[in-house]
């Protein structure tokens, strides 16, 4: 028998080429805002789209911008449409979610902020996030640059953004963003999808009134 540490934390599934995680950008900010000291949150990469090679077709440049444009209306977060112009363009969501984990990695204070930064990149400034260049670029405001690009090319990084992938699909989550509240070895959804705070603060709330580290104890 060996007792267990009792864990409170968040774990944020998003990926950095999600709109609707940039629409909720704001709010996952609020939340950890509302859980600072209390319960650190978890960056993990979603993989919307993780390497896919083939460019954009016309197809899914009208599927992505419908999507743009509702993120735009219901959160009130800036898009630069100029995107819709780039030709060639391959969506491919593993090197800004392998940055991420890269940053969390280097500077985990810094994860969401970082996140943030990438989503600005990409959906307000129609910069090419899938670029290496750009994703140092956007690191230099947290960490070294140079650090970084090493962090970002390591392979255990890569490794570590791959298992970030299996734990969002052997979960079952299907759609960003999803925010899971974790209490000790029991998780429960605070939401799959857009919700304002307003929706969501009270929830989080009474999560962080409950205690932890009651039932713990087992063999491993």
């Amino acid at each position: 028998m060996s007792e267990q540490p009792a864990v409170r934390r968040i774990l944020y599934f998003a990926d950095p080429m999600c709109s609707w995680c940039w629409g909720f950008s704001p709010v996952i900010a609020a939340i950890a805002d509302a859980c600072a000291g209390e319960a650190p949150i978890r960056f993990c990469a979603g993989g919307l789209r993780a390497f896919t090679t083939r460019p954009m077709d016309e197809r899914s440049r009208t599927y992505v911008r419908h999507h743009w444009e509702e993120v735009a209306a219901q959160t009130g977060q800036p898009f630069d449409f100029a995107f819709f112009r780039r030709d060639e363009f391959v969506y491919d969501t593993e090197p800004a979610c392998r940055a991420v984990v890269a940053m969390r990695n280097l500077a985990p204070d810094a994860t969401l902020a970082y996140l943030a930064a990438v989503h600005r990149a990409f959906y307000a400034e129609n910069r090419d996030v899938t670029a290496e260049d750009v994703l140092t670029e956007a690191a230099a405001a947290f960490a070294d640059p140079d650090d970084f690009r090493a962090v970002f090319r390591a392979p255990e990084i890569e490794e570590a953004t791959r298992a970030d992938f299996r734990l969002t699909q052997g979960l079952g989550i299907g759609g960003f963003p999803t925010v899971v509240l974790q209490r000790d070895r029991e998780l429960a959804a605070l939401t799959s999808g857009w919700q304002p705070f307003d929706g969501l603060e009270a929830p989080l709330r009474a999560w962080l009134a409950e205690p932890v580290g009651e039932r713990h104890g087992g063999s491993d």
